[in-house]
């Protein structure tokens, strides 16, 4: 059996093997890494998980090169979204071999992205890329339009609010965060308008919102109605 297909491709025996030899890894893994917040473990329950990494890691790692190996064109691959998974699931530990610097176990939190291997598996992930490919142009201007007014709600509720509450509203940039929780109707309540005109603006920033929800939406079901419709032609 040519190695290249069983571990590039599915559609034999030995590579389906491969493929879910590889879930079971992120699953366990996953769930190592849960049991590890976990307070008051053992130093046997430590240790156990410390060797359990240890050997995750290898097979990730044999994983990562027969993928390089195997790959038509490598450079293409490590620098694909999936080759850069694959490296961003085993660069933690490599990181923080020999090294008990307290800044960089923060890169241990780079492990949970290991469970976006899983998209490697995943018919519905595809389709969804092919659907964000299909309204790249749309959602980029849609974001830059987001962002301006994002900048506008900001700067019309310091205009408003800024006198009567300067303590959370000292700035522009402070008023980002309402702006930001008024828009997406998420409403925290933590920081809100007391003026008359404060509530009109909001009233108007909250109505903009459902649109701001409404329309990536919208863009990504029909993108995905039509990468499906093409899928079954």
């Amino acid at each position: 059996m040519n190695l290249r297909k069983i571990v590039q491709e599915s559609d034999t025996v030995p590579g389906r093997i491969f493929d879910i030899a590889v879930l079971v890894l992120i699953a366990i893994s996953i769930v190592s890494l849960s049991v590890e917040t976990l307070p008051d473990l053992s130093p046997r329950l430590k240790h156990l998980l410390f060797s359990l990494e240890i050997g995750i890691t290898i097979l990730f790692t044999l994983e990562y090169g027969l993928r390089i190996a195997t790959a038509p064109s490598k450079w293409r691959y490590i620098f694909s979204f999936y080759g850069l998974i694959d490296l961003i699931a085993i660069a933690p530990f490599y990181l923080l071999l020999g090294i008990d610097l307290y800044a960089l176990r923060a890169f241990r939190l780079l492990r949970i992205f290991r469970i976006l291997k899983l998209a490697r598996y995943s018919r519905t992930m595809e389709r969804f890329g092919k659907a964000l490919a299909e309204v790249r142009e749309e959602a980029v201007i849609f974001f830059m339009a987001t962002a301006v007014l994002l900048y506008i709600s900001a700067a019309g509720i310091y205009h408003f609010e800024h006198e009567a509450q300067p303590e959370a509203f000292r700035s522009i940039f402070h008023s980002i965060w309402w702006a930001v929780a008024t828009l997406t109707t998420v409403g925290y309540g933590d920081v809100y308008p007391v003026t008359a005109g404060g509530k009109a603006f909001t009233f108007v920033i909250l109505m903009c919102g459902l649109g701001i929800v409404a329309v990536p939406a919208g863009l990504i079901s029909s993108a995905l109605s039509k990468v499906r419709r093409d899928e079954e032609h």
